[in-house]
């Protein structure tokens, strides 16, 4: 295992690529990050997206250890498979967290791994659009890891909530693996583009994409200075 720097936190290649004296661990690793992600509200500054977008790329890496067929579909659908399966059981615990925990949240104070603030911006976005809220915030950093648990704090119907939950996390997984994986065969096949060469590029565009819509409302909820 490489020494460790805090900047590995929010690298996505840290994650895949870990292992502990020669035993990969990306898989495991992904795994729960994806599940600390959207269900606990310390996942908020975890790369989600990137990490899913690359795990794409990185797919016969990161299944081999556990699972590899001959099959290059099969791989990568079974890798967005069991990251939907951890964004499923993920949000089930916010959900629950959120039920069992909510005038608690909203009487903690700010710290390091939580900010009241995301959890009053995420019940605005949820009352606004309701069961759709977790397909899109599932999408939207931050939000998606606030959303199931306002979801369990405003007592959202379970059934209602499981529909949307097992909906936005495979659509969220496949999405981006999918992509991530042949979106990096045609570039490479069609035009010698590698984009294991560009890695920094990628993670910063995908941060810039997420985090554009949570920006622009953020931003059109500022109080205009104009007299």
């Amino acid at each position: 295992m490489n020494s460790f720097d805090w900047k590995n936190l929010i690298d996505p290649l840290f994650y895949i690529h870990f292992d502990i004296n020669g035993i990969k661990l990306g898989i495991y690793i992904v795994l729960f990050i994806v599940f600390a992600e959207t269900g606990l509200f310390a996942g908020f500054f975890l790369p989600g997206d990137s990490l899913l977008f690359l795990a794409g790329i990185y797919n016969r890496e990161l299944i081999e250890n556990i699972l590899f067929l001959s099959s290059d579909f099969v791989n990568v659908f079974i890798l967005s498979a069991f990251v939907g399966f951890a964004g499923i059981l993920g949000n089930i615990v916010g959900y629950w967290f959120g039920a069992k925990s909510g005038y608690y949240l909203y009487n903690k104070e700010d710290s390091f791994w939580f900010k009241k603030k995301y959890l009053i911006q995420s019940k605005d976005f949820f009352e606004r659009h309701g069961g759709r809220a977790i397909i899109f915030a599932r999408f939207l950093p931050i939000f998606r890891t606030f959303a199931p648990i306002v979801a369990g704090i405003v007592t959202m119907d379970k059934k209602k909530f499981m529909f949307y939950n097992v909906l936005s996390s495979f659509l969220w997984s496949f999405t981006l693996i999918f992509s991530g994986h042949y979106l990096y065969g045609f570039l490479l096949d069609n035009y010698q583009i590698d984009l294991k060469e560009h890695i920094e590029l990628i993670v910063i565009g995908l941060v810039v994409i997420t985090l554009s819509p949570v920006i622009m409302k953020l931003a059109k909820k500022q109080p205009s200075t104009d007299k």
